[in-house]
C-alpha cells in the first residue's frame, strides 16, 4: 500500500515509475521538471508530491483488456494518495472511454484527465507539478482531505475535469463548483437543480454526458 508520506519527493521534483524511463512521455518531461527514476513504485506512474500521483492509463492499456481497472481499484483501496488518472483518449480508445469514465469519477470518485496523446500527458503533468509546489510552499502540513470544498476551486485538475462536459466553459465550471463542490455530487444532481445554475439547455448537455 501507498500512503501519504512514505514516498518523499524532494520539492519541485517528480518521480517516475521505471517502466516509463525512455518512454515519450519521460522525453519531453526533461528539461521542463527535475526527473527522477525508481523501480518499486507499484501501482503509480509519477509521483507529482508526498500526497498527489498519476496513474497514466495508455491507448495500448485500454485495448488490451481490464488489468487496468484492476490497478485502478487496488490503488484507490490501498493509497491515502490523492490519485489523478491520466487516459490517453484516441480514435482507437474512444469507444472504451465511456466506461473508464464512470469508473474512475463515478465509482473511485478520483480525477479524470483526458488527453490525445503523450506529448499532451507530459504538459499537463508539468501543469500539475507547479500546482503541487505551489501547494506546498503555501500549505506544507495541510491534509487535503480536510480542506474547505472552496478550495478544490483552485484545483486546475477538477476544473479541467468539469470543462470536458459539452457546453460547459471555464465561467460554468467554477458556477458549478461553487454551486455543489466537488463532481460527485454534480454527477448525482437533479436536472432541476441544474437548470437554476446554468440555465435548461445546458443542464440536459450535463445530466445526460
Amino acid at each position: 500500500p501507498v500512503t501519504a508520506g512514505s514516498i518523499v519527493v524532494p520539492h519541485g521534483h517528480v518521480i517516475g515509475n521505471e517502466k516509463w524511463r525512455g518512454s515519450e512521455v519521460a522525453q519531453r518531461l526533461q528539461g521542463k521538471v527535475r526527473l527522477i527514476f525508481e523501480d518499486g513504485l507499484g501501482l503509480v506512474d509519477f509521483h507529482l508530491s508526498n500526497r498527489t500521483c498519476i496513474l497514466l492509463i495508455s491507448e495500448a492499456d485500454l485495448v488490451a483488456g481490464d488489468e487496468f481497472k484492476r490497478r485502478l481499484v487496488r490503488f484507490r483501496n490501498a493509497s491515502s494518495l490523492r490519485g489523478i488518472a491520466i487516459v490517453e483518449k484516441t480514435q482507437i480508445s474512444d469507444q472504451y472511454y465511456l466506461g473508464v469514465q464512470k469508473l474512475v469519477v463515478l465509482e473511485l470518485g478520483m480525477v479524470l484527465l483526458p488527453v490525445a496523446n503523450q506529448g499532451e500527458a507530459s504538459q499537463l503533468i508539468i501543469q500539475l507539478v507547479s500546482f503541487c509546489v505551489r501547494e506546498q510552499s503555501r500549505d506544507p502540513g495541510a491534509n487535503p482531505f480536510l480542506r474547505k470544498q472552496r478550495a478544490q476551486l483552485a484545483e486546475p485538475a477538477v476544473l479541467q475535469t468539469v470543462q470536458q462536459i459539452p457546453g460547459v466553459g471555464k465561467t460554468k465550471a467554477l458556477l458549478l463548483l461553487q454551486q455543489f463542490g466537488s463532481i460527485h455530487r454534480l454527477c448525482n444532481t437533479s436536472i432541476k437543480e441544474l437548470e437554476e445554475v446554468v440555465g435548461q439547455t445546458v443542464a440536459q448537455q450535463i445530466y445526460t454526458f
